[in-house]
């Protein structure tokens, strides 16, 4: 099963390796892995999407929070969360096919980013499900380039991180 986890970590330099050293060391991949400020300066939030049972990603978060830096540990995976990826998607565009890709794009709700005179550069955000049919409506256009950075997640009525 796929868990999504939440970490509150000290913004220092080392802490992210740790955090990544300690999957690697238990044979975890690490499906998802971003990293960015939080409300609170000085601190940043880690959320990492993570393949394994229950017992084993209980194990892995105890483990996490006895790591230097990290403030708080969540698997929130349960919880009522809202999650986004972005995906920037570079496709094959000339004259006779634009057209037909700007109305997928915009039925997507997803925003044309660079023009050029063969291909168009999409920026789109949503859950991994509506990124995939996106990407799929788009490759018999030619999908050149895709780059994609892992899950934001939240949860939707947040406990008070004290």
């Amino acid at each position: 099963m796929r868990h999504t986890i939440a970490v509150l970590v000290e913004n220092k330099s080392g802490v992210l390796a740790r955090v990544s050293n300690l999957f690697r060391r238990r044979g975890y991949n690490i499906e998802s892995i971003t990293v960015g400020k939080s409300e609170r300066e000085g601190i940043a939030r880690i959320t990492l999407e993570v393949d394994g049972d229950e017992l084993a990603i209980e194990q892995v978060t105890k483990q996490l929070n006895k790591l230097i830096d990290v403030i708080k540990v969540s698997d929130i995976t349960h919880d009522e969360m809202i999650e986004r990826e972005l995906m920037l998607i570079k496709v094959s565009a000339d004259a006779s096919t634009r057209s037909e890709i700007l109305q997928i794009v915009d039925i997507f709700r997803a925003s044309v980013v660079d023009v050029s005179p063969k291909a168009l550069v999409i920026e789109i955000t949503g859950d991994k499900d509506k990124l995939e049919a996106f990407e799929t409506l788009l490759r018999p256009f030619g999908i050149k380039e895709i780059a994609c950075t892992g899950k934001v997640a939240m949860v939707r009525h947040p406990k008070e991180i004290k």
